[in-house]
């Protein structure tokens, strides 16, 4: 599982690092994906198949505008000598990032949020319905 929160630049190439944490798990070469939230995911080489084969197991009427969407908003990245990937600039622009990013751990993937997005999503959710979400699912 990946977890923790960072913050990171983003350089004028489009470059961000990694945190090694997360790299260990996502590996040197991994998905970064537009999919849902207006930040960039991270999905391993493992847990993007695994996705993908989810959707292919749908009918198919059900699945093709989603399967199209995550394959034209996806990108093979890997990561540079200096623990950095290269986001394209589609990608950059979904999540509104520009010079500062967070990079945090998500259970199966890792995601890139601009850090007035992760304020927003975060902030709609307080502490009491934390606690009744895990409450309805059995925690």
């Amino acid at each position: 599982m990946l977890y923790g929160r960072y913050q990171h630049n983003i350089d004028a190439k489009g470059r961000i690092f990694v945190p090694a944490k997360l790299r260990e798990k996502l590996g040197d070469s991994f998905i970064a994906a537009a999919v849902m939230d207006h930040c960039v995911c991270l999905y391993s080489m493992e847990e993007w198949d695994k996705l993908q084969q989810g959707l292919a197991d749908m009918p198919f009427t059900k699945a093709r505008k989603l399967q199209r969407y995550l394959s034209s908003n996806a990108a093979d990245v890997q990561v540079d000598s200096q623990g950095r990937i290269l986001l394209p600039r589609h990608l950059l622009a979904y999540a509104a990032l520009e010079k500062e990013a967070l990079v945090i751990g998500a259970g199966n993937r890792a995601e890139i949020w601009s850090p007035d997005g992760y304020q927003e999503e975060s902030g709609r959710m307080t502490p009491e319905e934390v606690e009744n979400e895990f409450i309805e699912l059995g925690f």
